[in-house]
């Protein structure tokens, strides 16, 4: 088993890191693996070619976790793979040593994601300190995970 089997093993028994699809059925603001990195598709444009070629694909991706731009061009038949995003909120209590202690709704804590640098650790560091309830948004794609975004906590 490779690597990314064993990660998968516990939370997301039988989900598969990735899967194809045609790079015809790509739509911008859909998610693509371009270059082994998983990219949310910010442009997408379709040309074609000679009598006997296909029509070709160029999208423009950017990594979901590290912001950078990937580009990518493929025949529109050929199948391109779609990285598995699953979306979770979690509750903020604390920060220690640089990572964030996230409590899910069924009350497990978990402290083993890092603050996300920028503007938004900073959002985030200063929402805990003047004792806001919130919300991080945390995805997690091919093995990595990051926080995404932040929401204020609706009072029930």
């Amino acid at each position: 088993p490779t690597m990314a089997d064993d990660d998968f093993s516990t939370a997301d028994a039988g989900a598969s890191a990735t899967f194809p699809i045609q790079c015809s059925a790509l739509r911008k603001n859909g998610f693509v693996m371009v270059k082994g990195r998983p990219c949310k598709i910010v442009e997408m444009s379709t040309s074609k070619t000679g009598k006997h070629g296909h029509a070709k694909v160029h999208l423009t991706g950017i990594d979901i976790f590290t912001a950078k731009k990937y580009e990518d061009v493929c025949p529109s038949t050929h199948n391109m793979d779609v990285p598995n995003v699953i979306r979770k909120d979690y509750q903020v209590l604390d920060i220690i040593d640089g990572f964030l202690t996230l409590m899910e709704d069924n009350g497990e804590t978990r402290e083993d994601l890092r603050l996300p640098d920028g503007d938004m650790g900073k959002e985030i560091v200063k929402k805990l300190e003047s004792g806001d309830q919130f919300l991080v948004t945390v995805w997690r794609a091919v093995a990595e995970e990051a926080v995404v975004g932040i929401k204020n906590m609706t009072p029930i």
